[in-house]
Parts: C-alpha cells; sequence; structure tokens
C-alpha cells in the first residue's frame, strides 16, 4: 500500500472548520452546535485521532453553519485550544482561538442534585472559572468543583 496517499476532504464554500478539538471530542462538539439534533442536507466531515504537532486531535468540519459566541464559550469549556474558522467563498475570512471566559452562566448544569440551579428555582447555573489546564469550575451557589468529562457532560 503507498503510504503517500492521504484522506483529502472536500474543501467547503460556506461554514465553519473546527480545528484542534481535544482528542475523543470531536462528537460532543457537533451536539454543542446542534448538528446531531438537527436534519441537514449539508456537509458534515469529522476526522479524529489526527496526528499534529501537538499529539492527536479532532476536526470538524460544517458546510452552511456560522456558530455563534455562546457555542464558541461552551467549545472552551471541553477543548479549551480549539481554532474556529469562518470560511466563505472557499476562503478563511475568521479565525478564531476560543477564549475560557472568566464566569459561565446559564451553559452548564451543576453536578450537585442539591444545588439550587437544580431544585426548579428561577436560578440560572452560574460558575467562576478556577482552572485552566484542565478546565475547572466552581458553582457560585454550592461551591462545587466540576472538571472535564463532569463539564462536558453537563453543557446545556
Amino acid at each position: 500500500m503507498n503510504k503517500d496517499k492521504k484522506i483529502k476532504i472536500t474543501p467547503i464554500e460556506y461554514g465553519t472548520v473546527i480545528d484542534h478539538i481535544k482528542n475523543g471530542h470531536a462528537m460532543k462538539v457537533l451536539r454543542i452546535i446542534g448538528v446531531l439534533d438537527k436534519k441537514m442536507d449539508s456537509i458534515v466531515s469529522v476526522a479524529m485521532n489526527v496526528n499534529s504537532s501537538m499529539g492527536k486531535k479532532d476536526i470538524v468540519k460544517v458546510e452552511n453553519i456560522e456558530i455563534k459566541s455562546d457555542e464558541l464559550d461552551k467549545i472552551s469549556l471541553i477543548s479549551p485550544r480549539a481554532t474556529v474558522n469562518i470560511i466563505r467563498n472557499y476562503e478563511v475570512i475568521k479565525k478564531h482561538d476560543v477564549k475560557l471566559p472568566e464566569k459561565v452562566k446559564g451553559i452548564v448544569s451543576c453536578i450537585n442534585n442539591t444545588c439550587i440551579t437544580n431544585q426548579n428555582e428561577p436560578v440560572e447555573p452560574e460558575f467562576d472559572v478556577i482552572g485552566k489546564d484542565p478546565v475547572t469550575l466552581k458553582c457560585v451557589y454550592c461551591e462545587r468543583d466540576m472538571k472535564g468529562e463532569e463539564i462536558s457532560e453537563n453543557v446545556l
């Protein structure tokens, strides 16, 4: 078999490419941007366990979708080194490094079942970001810490 052959993913005219996703988290990113919840006619390409200079990574390419700022915040929680490229006319017109916010409000639910945010009260979940590597959140109401899979499994 010829080792010089590489799999190529067709370029997209309009859409979003999310690169440098933490290895194994591509499907979580697809869930965040709503691709798994919609019937779509657009092309969605997913590459997982891709070799890069920084180790293994995942890549997601979605045609006809530009992600919103709240989706960027969610992606930053599960993959803080991700980059987001907005594509128009087959060219990158914007490139974003996701930025971990100092406070997270309304995008992650608390893992503490007795937290007031889980008691059918009109209280929106809110967290302080207390660690960046790994991402660590502290609930402002019950002071419970969350990190890693706890965060990614509770993104709203």
